[in-house]
């Protein structure tokens, strides 16, 4: 392995508090604060094993999060227990932790941690980070994402089997439009795919392509996904295309989820996808499954492609009368966006107001 690990017990202090364990990696020692520390009550697992998974699969998790800036995602009472999103880096933070500055849709900004190595990996899971967060974009260019994420989110209800048919169709599409998806699970009950781009496109229209396909796989199976954004319209495996939008984060591959089993989100070879299940892949069983077949997403790098296509589609939707999504709701309102009000709530227009619309004259245009 790349990156070997040595522990040894930290020298005892004279504090109330347990010792720490020392480990050893990539070149730093990070000390991690009360390892027995049960953070999935129901498997038994804690801090230390936590850390010492992150350990043993870094190179493959760096794939998905390095480099990236990292939002934390921090369970200090594990799962079950309160949890909350930490944008900022910690001020106490190993000299050796790199962050770089983000800035936000809502104008603010903030220093988010950028792992390089392993011992990055060992320090953020020492802070309870079940889930690696990465932005789909490199430190070295924050406006231009590299990473087009397609997020397949099942409708309660909806069966694994459909979910994974939705994939196919994704796998489809994507190569009918020159691009690769690499699938993984998402640790929960979806799938994701992550489509490597040349990052030359900007957020909105990575995000517009992302809309493009999305609406594109709707169209060839309407009656298994959709692309409804509000949750009352849905129904299949909705097609979340605002992962896209600046500042959206995913949890990237093998990353633990806060599940009683700390399943994972699994790197997957296309041939698996009709047969897996998302039980089979847990902080316990993923070391052993990434010793002996690495990290399926190994080549991920090596297929960058084009949005061409997908905006070549967008804008042909645009054409045909099909304007854009609505976005969050954080989000300032997108030219073209429809209304973000609940069908169910919105007021209906009366004939008699569209009658008296009608009957009112238009202002006269001046003349130049």
């Amino acid at each position: 392995m790349a990156n070997r690990v040595k522990a040894k017990r930290a020298a005892p202090r004279k504090s109330a508090r347990p010792a720490g364990e020392r480990l050893e990696a990539a070149g730093h020692e990070v000390v991690v604060s009360n390892p027995g520390k049960v953070l999935f009550p129901e498997a038994g697992y804690t801090k230390l094993d936590l850390v010492r998974y992150y350990l043993l699969v870094a190179e493959g998790a760096l794939r998905g999060a390095g480099g990236r800036p990292n939002m934390l995602v921090r369970y200090p009472d594990g799962v079950g227990g309160e949890f909350f999103y930490q944008k900022r880096a910690p001020a106490a933070r190993p000299a050796w932790i790199e962050v770089v500055t983000l800035r936000f849709p809502s104008g603010r900004s903030a220093e988010e941690v950028v792992p390089r190595d392993a011992a990055a990996l060992a320090w953020m899971a020492n802070l309870a980070c079940l889930e690696l967060h990465p932005h789909p974009v490199r430190a070295k260019d924050l406006d231009h994402p590299d990473e087009l994420r397609v997020d397949l989110d099942p409708v309660p209800g909806v069966k694994w089997s459909q979910v994974r048919q939705v994939a196919r169709v994704v796998q489809a599409t994507l190569a009918d439009f020159g691009l690769t998806g690499w699938p993984k699970t998402s640790g929960k009950r979806g799938i994701h795919v992550c489509v490597r781009i040349h990052p030359r496109w900007t957020y909105d229209e990575v995000r517009r392509a992302a809309l493009a396909l999305a609406r594109e796989v709707e169209r060839r199976v309407p009656k298994l996904a959709t692309t409804k954004w509000w949750k009352e319209e849905r129904q299949g495996v909705f097609i979340d295309y605002n992962q896209n939008a600046r500042d959206r984060t995913v949890a990237s591959a093998y990353s633990v989820r806060p599940t009683d089993d700390a399943r994972v989100s699994a790197p997957l070879a296309w041939d698996e996808v009709d047969a897996c299940e998302p039980r089979d892949f847990t902080l316990a069983t993923m070391p052993e499954r990434y010793a002996r077949l690495g990290d399926l997403h190994a080549g991920i790098d090596e297929h960058p492609g084009s949005i061409v296509g997908l905006l070549e589609l967008s804008a042909r939707h645009e054409r045909d009368g099909l304007a854009d999504a609505p976005w969050p709701p954080q989000y300032r309102k997108a030219p073209g966006e429809p209304p973000r009000v609940q069908p169910s709530r919105r007021k209906p227009v009366s004939a008699s107001s569209v009658s008296a619309r009608r009957r009112t004259p238009s202002p006269a245009r001046k003349r130049s």
